[in-house]
């Protein structure tokens, strides 16, 4: 049984610093979803077209490496939008947790406009990702945490779930 986890959510929920927080807190190496995407799919997405099914094919199976080969676990930052990607992550890593990073629209456009200048993802896209989104809550294995709390009591709630999971098991 894996130790990994995603941190997930449409584009500005706040993935990258949740993500870089729980793996400092928890000592596990922290891999960025968005390092390994294709050129195409960041020049798409930073002209604004939103990415299909197709063009996260690939993406998706480098992720799942990625898991595969930290078994030891590691801390994963990745959209997962879908149910069908996340089934995919895991396939690669039984046991996989994820951490759902709920926002609204509104402040998710706010959140990608304020960081335009440092990220090629257009702010144009949100309301794609919002229309892909398949809410995960519910799911096994799924933390469901309001983005709009602060980073470190985010960081907290997560740390306690992993802890009360690790004693369930």
């Amino acid at each position: 049984m894996t130790e990994s986890l995603v941190i997930m959510g449409v584009a500005g929920c706040g993935k990258s610093s949740l993500g870089a927080a729980v793996a400092q807190a928890t000592g596990l190496a922290l891999v960025e979803g968005d390092n390994f995407h294709s050129p195409d799919s960041r020049a798409k997405m930073s002209q604004g077209i939103a990415l299909t099914d197709a063009d996260r094919d690939g993406w998706l199976s480098v992720l799942g490496e990625q898991l595969r080969a930290h078994p030891q676990g590691l801390v994963l930052t990745c959209s997962a939008l879908k149910r069908s990607y996340r089934e995919r992550l895991r396939q690669a890593a039984p046991g996989l947790r994820f951490v759902f990073l709920d926002i609204n629209r509104e402040q998710a456009q706010a959140r990608v406009s304020a960081r335009a200048q440092q990220h090629f993802f257009s702010t144009t896209l949100v309301d794609s990702q919002f229309a892909t989104l398949e809410d995960p809550t519910g799911e096994p294995g799924v933390l469901r945490v309001d983005a709009l709390k602060s980073l470190a009591m985010l960081q907290a709630e997560v740390s306690q779930w992993l802890v009360m999971r690790k004693e369930q098991a």
